[in-house]
């Protein structure tokens, strides 16, 4: 490798390790905020799964407080000091999400395993949300940023 391309990358490694943790919260936050708000506000596409799945719940009642409990999590991201608390409450919240894989194949799935609906999609993608929650969890006591 050229020495230019080396000190390039290098810097650039540097950059990303020295902001990485910063992008991740606030992005995670973000989805969290965006997310969470659509629900009490009766926007949400995620509205019929979720009465679907959790069926056993008066829906009027347990989308807005889904909802508010998400943008609970997005300002623990943003507030330094709540990160542990956001991050326990995205944890409790996860397995909720998952819960349309098992209680609603049909819908999560055009050809189970591999054929993936739009909504199972959705869903698959809090995989990630949950790796970035351990990224950050990870880093919490290492860090002031």
């Amino acid at each position: 490798m050229p020495r230019w391309l080396d000190r390039f990358d290098a810097r650039t490694s540097a950059w990303l390790d020295k902001h990485c943790q910063v992008v991740l919260r606030l992005s995670l936050a973000i989805i969290f905020l965006w997310f969470g708000a659509l629900k009490p506000l009766g926007l949400s596409p995620e509205e019929e799964l979720i009465k679907s799945t959790v069926y056993w719940i008066e829906p009027s009642a347990f989308i807005p407080i889904l909802g508010w409990w998400e943008m609970a999590i997005g300002l623990g991201l943003l507030c330094r000091p709540l990160i542990r608390v956001a991050l326990l409450l995205l944890i409790l919240q996860i397995p909720g999400t998952m819960l349309p894989l098992l209680l609603l194949p049909e819908v999560c799935f055009t050809r189970f395993p591999f054929g993936v609906s739009l909504e199972g999609q959705y869903i698959i993608k809090n995989l990630f949300l949950v790796s970035a929650a351990f990224v950050i969890g990870g880093k919490v006591r290492h860090t002031s940023r």
